[in-house]
């Protein structure tokens, strides 16, 4: 029901979105009056902020560089290649693995910019549930590792892996499970990065959320059924809406300071500006929905069960040891200020996987950045993005 009330609310503001585009037209459009007084200036930006936050922002697209190939393609997610216009010649085949927390993989757009000159890259680029019919099947946690295992084998034995977030601990579990099975496509490497492999070390809000409240709390409050305007109707979901409600209360004060920027930097006609804080924003506010099953899995196994670190997860009822990792390098890497993973929490990794050797081992933590400066930003081209290249080609 909460699902029907949001699209009904999102259609009956419809047709004021399209006047507030319209009068946002005459009062900046330089063949208008308006546009050049204060006053027109500022109905402008009122009317631009409001079309902006009450609209529904569809997948952005990745725009770089490079042609983009589907190598793979399942129910809830496709996995896609990057070709550099310039590719370089036996460059290391790297497994990009997106969060599957909300955002789409585009997310990781400055990731991949900074990775293609040396890399030869595919993300996995998840779905949004609600545009998955029901006739495909449920996903969970257990089919999500299964995922990353076939793209592994898919792109060959000499594979490198980096998870970003979110699936560390699905994606570390992967790679325990090739690894105790011998499998020949096991990876060369495996950087995490931000990821919850151990939540209980110096949790933070997220953390704590999720373990403030019962699994039942959960499923009755934000668990719910896809409407009837889309592919998934019926199936059950975490819906986006939620999620950006949840990304945007951790940090209030410091969007809505933002709006306030981007209304004087209207006014002002600060072009420069707005185009970097609507840049943002477009990607910012698109989410997409997570079925119920993966979410909750999720929430037990990863926060609330600490399954992982505690030596109980399990896939399809096999014990995960990622002691059994003994071929695989492992680099870990955390932001001094992240407050979404706290410090520690990835750095646990290396206290499950007892089988590797010190020089197949590294961790890094950055100055002066927070989650999202792990992947994205200045100091990732500058000091994280070469460390990765310099590990990479270290155990290739």
């Amino acid at each position: 029901m909460l699902y029907h009330v949001y699209e009904f609310s999102r259609v009956a503001l419809q047709p004021y979105r399209a006047l507030a585009e319209a009068g946002q037209y005459l009062s900046s459009s330089p063949f208008s009056p308006l546009s050049y007084t204060y006053g027109g200036k500022a109905m402008g930006a009122a009317l631009k902020l409001f079309r902006d936050v009450t609209q529904r922002f569809g997948k952005p697209t990745f725009n770089l560089p490079a042609r983009e190939h589907i190598l793979m393609r399942k129910p809830f997610c496709q996995l896609v290649h990057f070709e550099p216009e310039r590719p370089k010649r036996a460059a290391p085949r790297v497994l990009l693995v997106a969060p599957m927390s909300g955002h789409y993989a585009t997310l990781l757009r400055g990731t991949v910019a900074a990775l293609i000159p040396d890399h030869d890259i595919a993300i996995t680029d998840w779905r949004d549930a609600r545009m998955v019919p029901n006739s495909k099947g449920r996903f969970d946690l257990d089919d999500f590792i299964d995922y990353i295992i076939d793209f592994i084998r898919l792109l060959g034995p000499d594979v490198h892996v980096i998870a970003v977030c979110q699936p560390s601990v699905p994606v570390l579990a992967a790679v325990s499970l090739m690894a105790a099975g011998g499998d020949p496509a096991t990876p060369r490497s495996l950087t995490l990065m931000g990821g919850p492999v151990d939540t209980r070390r110096n949790p933070q809000a997220p953390n704590q959320l999720a373990t403030s409240r019962p699994l039942s709390w959960f499923k009755r409050h934000v668990i719910t059924r896809v409407p009837f305007n889309y592919p998934g109707f019926m199936r059950r979901v975490y819906p986006g809406f939620l999620q950006l409600q949840g990304f945007m209360s951790m940090n209030l004060d410091q969007h809505i300071d933002a709006h306030v920027r981007q209304f004087n930097h209207l006014i002002e006609g600060d072009g420069d500006n707005v185009e970097k804080h609507q840049a943002f924003y477009d990607e910012y506010m698109a989410v997409m929905d997570l079925t119920a099953e993966f979410y909750l899995d999720t929430i037990k196994t990863v926060f609330q069960d600490h399954a992982l670190p505690r030596g109980e997860m399990r896939h399809r009822g096999q014990l995960i040891e990622p002691a059994a990792i003994t071929r695989t390098a492992l680099f870990t890497i955390e932001g001094e200020r992240d407050d979404i993973t706290g410090r520690g929490q990835t750095r646990a990794a290396h206290d499950l996987c007892t089988g590797l050797a010190d020089d197949q081992r590294q961790h890094y933590e950055q100055k002066g950045v927070g989650h999202y400066g792990v992947f994205n930003g200045r100091r990732w081209r500058q000091h994280i993005a070469p460390r990765i290249a310099d590990f990479i080609r270290a155990h290739g």
